[in-house]
């Protein structure tokens, strides 16, 4: 039995016009195999603003993040969810963007960009939208206008937007429903098309090219181009060809119904994958080595605990994991496993590493060597810096959640705890927690009840490098005792150098810095700490900024020491 699936033709065109470059940019993906039922096609296309340098980099980062993270969303979340997530978070960015950028405080030349999607799934088109850009459906010759425009007029002549991606922190975006029909045809155009092309022009031309949808959106273009469009120039024309033989009404439902697998045993094919042996167990989750029948690599499979399967926040954060992993294309951070089956059960699935974890590395090693330490210490950073760049705050790095490998390589495994800037808003099941890490670990903001930053993570790393130094930690349960700012100034750093004499004062001084009990007195960047561990920072090693107790406790005891005789044999004399 042949069964029908969902399918478009596309027509595009974009161009800079008479401009000197084109600030708009425009996609489209179609995914293969059963995405295309799960998730469908998505289309997107995004306007810079004229008064940016840098808006044509938010146009496209836009499009092309939405593309690759919208596809990267569980199964289980719904087309509303997913979209509105993965756009919060490219808001998040573009403003962490502009607030590095040369004008942090001018939103008119930040990073900021219109922008419109519309994800076909099913019988349904969902439209997200925000700025100028437009979509509109094309059906039975007559032209409908789906979004609507963000842009407040001061007068005839002068208008501003109102709304667009990387403007203001509360994002708010348009979420219309469609329902679709074959034959129905969408545009996308910026303003520099729908400006420039009267309704029945643009219906015509179409009618004309519709075997063409190429040819038809080069010659709309033409003719915006010459009715005197001085703006850049971009259509998208998708026809709907065919639809799916149903329509999955209840689809959400079904995913998030889907069934939590009870306890694993080794032999066992679970979904196209065979169970090697149970690498870790905890009441939340299982962890399984297991080989991809597929492709024949190892892989490992998390399961969530059946006993929470009524817990829809903890399941929620577990469905995090898989779509941070899915992200991260860095050497340093775990890596989800490509999966093309479609699941019955809920799991994750990411890349097998090889190796031990950090803490029973440094259990087997006993003493490392400064040098490793720098070593390990530069891979962590870079790590953390490639989530930090993608606005996303670790908040559990601890040695349990690093695997080493022989050659002294490492990866972070972990994305249970991981904050994504942007989310709480759209977040309606998962609370953040104040404290997600291990305490020994953890940032003393943590323990105020404080958002944890990237300084946060500065600090965990810094904790790491003290033990990976000393066997210990540098003030062990005592942060998670000092519940304000007060108790937490009273909080004494052990040195180093005190009783690990080979560490050179300059080194001792970087990772206090890395560990000061305030974010504001924390280094800035990773970058920065581990510039410091390698080259020594006379700011930091300068005598009055470390207190003489600390240089040298046995000379101060004594010369406090000879001091009191002093002051008891004066007394006598008296």
């Amino acid at each position: 039995m042949n069964t029908k699936k969902l399918s478009v033709s596309v027509g595009e065109y974009s161009s800079k016009g008479v401009k000197e470059i084109n600030q708009d940019f425009h996609d489209i993906f179609i995914p293969k195999g059963h995405q295309l039922k799960s998730k469908g096609i998505a289309i997107a296309i995004a306007d810079g603003i004229s008064s940016s340098d840098v808006s044509q980099i938010a146009s496209k980062s836009a499009v092309t993040s939405f593309l690759i993270d919208y596809f990267s969303t569980s199964e289980l979340w719904s087309v509303q969810k997913s979209a509105h997530r993965v756009l919060a978070s490219i808001n998040s960015w573009l403003i962490a963007q502009s607030q590095k950028g040369a004008f942090p405080y001018d939103k008119n030349r930040g990073y900021v960009c219109t922008f419109s999607a519309m994800i076909m799934r099913s019988h349904t088109a969902h439209i997200f939208h925000i700025g100028d850009t437009r979509i509109y459906r094309l059906r039975d010759k007559e032209l409908t206008q789906l979004t609507q425009d963000h842009r407040l007029f001061v007068s005839p002549e002068k208008s501003y937007l109102s709304r667009a991606l990387g403007i203001e922190k509360e994002l708010i975006i348009d979420h219309e429903t469609h329902k679709l029909q074959e034959d129905d045809i969408y545009l996308f155009m910026s303003d520099g098309i729908y400006e420039h092309i009267e309704p029945d022009v643009l219906i015509d031309t179409i009618e004309k090219n519709q075997n063409n949808l190429q040819e038809a959106a080069q010659k709309i273009y033409e003719i915006a181009l010459t009715n005197k469009s001085d703006d850049n120039l971009t259509i998208q024309i998708v026809r709907v060809d065919t639809l799916s033989d149903s329509d999955f009404k209840d689809i959400d439902r079904t995913l998030v119904d889907k069934k939590i697998q009870p306890i694993l045993t080794p032999g066992e094919i679970f979904e196209g994958y065979k169970i090697v042996r149970e690498i870790h167990a905890t009441s939340r989750s299982h962890v399984y080595l297991a080989i991809d029948e597929k492709s024949t690599k190892k892989v490992v499979i998390k399961t969530p605990s059946i006993d929470l399967h009524n817990d829809k926040a903890y399941l929620e954060r577990f469905l995090l994991e898989e779509w941070i992993a899915k992200r991260m294309s860095n050497p340093y951070l775990l890596k989800a496993h490509p999966q093309e089956n479609e699941r019955e059960y809920l799991y994750s699935v990411s890349e097998y590493v090889e190796g031990k974890t950090l803490e029973q590395w440094m259990r087997d090693k006993g003493s490392v060597s400064l040098d490793t330490v720098r070593n390990i210490a530069t891979q962590i950073a870079k790590g953390l810096q490639a989530m930090h760049r993608q606005e996303l705050i670790h908040q559990d790095l601890r040695p349990q959640n690093i695997i080493i490998n022989e050659t002294d390589t490492i990866k972070i495994i972990d994305y249970g705890s991981v904050k994504i800037s942007g989310l709480s808003d759209v977040n309606t099941l998962m609370k953040q927690e104040q404290i997600l890490g291990t305490m020994l670990y953890s940032a003393p903001e943590y323990f105020l009840g404080e958002i944890g930053t990237h300084k946060s993570d500065i600090y965990s790393l810094g904790v790491i490098v003290y033990e990976m130094l000393s066997g210990s930690h540098p003030y062990g349960v005592e942060v998670s005792k000092a519940k304000s700012r007060a108790q937490q100034r009273k909080l004494r750093y052990k040195p180093l150098h005190n009783d690990h004499s080979g560490i050179p004062l300059w080194v001792d001084a970087a990772v206090k810095k890395a560990l000061a009990p305030t974010p504001q007195n924390r280094y800035s960047e990773l970058s920065e700490f581990i510039y410091d561990l390698k080259h020594p920072n006379e700011s930091l090693t300068k005598e009055h900024q470390i207190p003489f107790i600390e240089r040298n406790p046995l000379m101060f005891w004594k010369s406090l020491s000879f001091f009191l005789m002093l002051v008891i044999l004066l007394l006598l004399a008296k």
